[in-house]
Parts: structure tokens; C-alpha cells; sequence
């Protein structure tokens, strides 16, 4: 199995993260399912723009894994954590995946309720902060004094105040400025900024666009046990209908799979559907994800699990840094009878 990577792709996808669900072949001219039952027309958001860590999603359309399953899917670009939660509240779309650090800290904090998630997508955070050679910027401390961009609902920039506890930063030291997902790379290459907030996987793509080498500090060296991407619906969903959430979760999920194993393809399914694609890139970030979503060899996990006690060590580091009120509990915000299992 090839090693597989989320990197937030190019920062030419711009006008292609207007575009819906595109359309893979195999659902353009089918109204129902395997089943001979009319198929559910579902609106699933990525995580953050077209890119190809989302790759997945579009595989599991064109390769009919969704219509199979009974769903008609259209897929819309995300914008990060705090803007996929509202829009799954709030009925704009059924389905999308956050990161679950960032799912803890809006719910916590009172921003954002009426979801729960249902499968992981990352055994780890990829979160980091990006940059490039020549930044200044080779550690943590040298974050000091530098100024950041990143979208305000990030979760890097919403959990960069326990990374920097954590790592010896002090947080009132580093400016941070608004971006959006489109633009972030831009934003680093025309040097406004001296870093923006990222995944770890993102690293092709910034030297593809910056032409400079990249520099990441990944907070998964100083926060080892977190989650990364999770898979969410609305609590009302989840309830109303568990059965259907199941088989979306479950072709989500071989899509995702398929992608670990056929990265190339994947990245040209992708480009097939978001012209701005670039393949290489999307490979390159696949590739870079595989470690993050496997589980551990021996764990008896399977991709997709989560496990209550690590999310339990999760919030307790997040209260014990002070970025989450005490009292949470791991299935206030995980609905765990909907978890894959092994």
C-alpha cells in the first residue's frame, strides 16, 4: 500500500473551488441504485477547497462507490473546520470532514453544536505551520515575532495557542492575518506573510508554488495523540436516519482506500473534476497521507475507528492547556454506535 498525503494543493484553484459535484462517470446518467431504489441526493463539503487530500471524495463518486451505496452525491469545496460545521447544522450539506482537535474546540467553547462524528479519516493531525526557505523559521521559537496567515475558523490557528504553550512560544509574540483556503499559497509566495497555517501533506504543493523549499513544523511533534480529519453529520441525521449514514460513511471510506492504494489515478480523477488540478501535486499529497490514516499494524483498528480513550487523552491535554472547559466527554461529540469497526 502506497504511503498517502494530505497536502493542501494549488493555489490555482480558485475559480474551480466554485464547481459542484462535477461528475464522475458512473453517476452522470443513473437515477438509482444498485438496488433499483432512487437514489438520495446527498451534499458532501471537503475539508478545505478542491484539493488533493480530498481526493477520495471524487474517486468514491467516479468509481460508483457512492451510487452503490444509494446516494446521488454533489461535492462542494469547504472552507476548514468553522465554516464545514455551520453549513452541516445548518442542512446546506449532510456531510463533510473536520478536524476533530478543532470539532472539540468550537463545540467546548460553545461556537457550534447539533453535530457528532462518525468515522475518522486521520489516525493523526497533520496540522503544522508552513513556510519556505530563507523565512527564518526552522523551529518553533522562531515563530516569534513573524507573521502568520490562515482562514479564523483553521484549526491550526485555533489550536496554535496550546501548540505554542506546549512548545515554548509565546503565542502574543506571532500576528495572525485572515486568509482563505484559495489563497493562502499565494499569500506565502508574494512574501506578505511569513507562514501560513497548513497540513503537513501541503508540502509538494508550497514548493510547487512558492519554486522554494519548504519548511513545516508539524504539531503532531509536540501533540502526538490527536486525531486528524473526522467525518461529521448533524446530530438530527445521525438520529433520523443511522442506516443511511452508514453506507455513506462506508463509501466514503473505500473511496478512501482505493485512493491509498491508486494514487495516480486518484489525482487524475480529481483533475478530471477540478481542471485546475495538478496531478503530480494531488499524488504527492496522497502519497504523504497514507501514514495518518492507516492505523497501527496490530492496533485491531481499522480505518475509520476511533477510540474513546485516546479522545479522552485529547481533551484532557486541551483542558489542561486551557483551551477547553473542563467536563467534555468523547461522546458529546463522537457518535460511536456509527464508528466503523473492526
Amino acid at each position: 500500500m502506497t504511503r498517502f498525503a494530505r497536502t493542501v494543493a494549488a493555489v490555482a484553484l480558485t475559480t474551480a473551488l466554485a464547481l459542484t459535484a462535477g461528475c464522475g462517470g458512473s453517476d452522470s446518467d443513473a437515477d438509482a441504485g444498485s438496488d433499483g431504489k432512487a437514489l438520495k441526493k446527498v451534499t458532501y463539503l471537503t475539508s478545505f477547497g478542491n484539493f488533493g487530500r480530498d481526493a477520495y471524495a471524487w474517486v468514491a463518486k467516479d468509481k460508483g462507490f457512492f451510487k452503490d451505496a444509494g446516494f446521488d452525491v454533489t461535492i462542494r469545496p469547504g472552507q476548514g473546520t468553522g465554516g464545514v460545521i455551520p453549513a452541516i447544522v445548518g442542512g446546506q450539506a449532510q456531510f463533510g470532514p473536520i478536524d476533530l482537535t478543532g470539532g472539540l474546540l468550537n463545540m467546548g467553547n460553545g461556537q457550534a453544536k447539533d453535530f457528532v462524528a462518525v468515522a475518522a479519516v486521520q489516525q493523526h493531525t497533520m496540522a503544522a505551520i508552513a513556510t519556505t526557505e530563507g523565512n527564518g523559521i526552522s523551529k518553533p521559537k522562531d515563530l516569534e515575532g513573524k507573521r502568520l496567515a490562515d482562514t479564523p475558523g483553521s484549526v491550526v490557528r485555533n489550536l496554535f495557542p496550546t501548540y505554542a504553550r506546549l512548545a515554548g512560544v509565546d503565542a502574543t509574540k506571532v500576528k495572525w492575518v485572515n486568509g482563505e483556503a484559495q489563497t493562502l499559497m499565494g499569500t506565502l509566495a508574494g512574501g506578505s506573510v511569513d507562514g501560513i497555517g497548513q497540513f503537513v501533506v501541503g508540502k509538494p504543493t508550497v514548493e510547487a508554488v512558492t519554486k522554494k523549499k519548504a519548511v513545516l513544523l508539524p504539531y503532531s511533534a509536540v501533540i502526538p495523540d490527536l486525531y486528524g480529519n473526522v467525518l461529521i453529520t448533524s446530530k438530527k441525521n445521525a438520529e433520523n436516519d443511522p442506516e443511511s449514514v452508514r453506507r455513506f460513511t462506508a463509501a466514503l471510506l473505500k473511496g478512501l482506500e482505493y485512493s491509498l492504494g491508486h494514487t495516480q489515478e486518484a489525482a487524475q480523477i480529481l483533475k478530471r473534476n477540478v481542471d485546475t488540478t495538478n496531478p503530480a501535486a494531488a499524488a504527492a499529497e496522497l502519497e504523504l497521507m497514507a501514514g495518518y490514516v492507516t492505523p497501527k499494524d496490530g492496533s485491531g483498528a481499522v480505518i475509520g475507528s476511533l477510540d474513546s480513550g485516546r479522545v479522552a487523552k485529547s481533551i484532557r491535554l486541551l483542558e489542561d492547556a486551557g483551551t477547553l472547559p473542563k467536563g467534555m466527554t468523547p461522546d458529546q461529540i463522537i457518535d460511536f454506535d456509527l464508528v466503523p469497526k473492526g
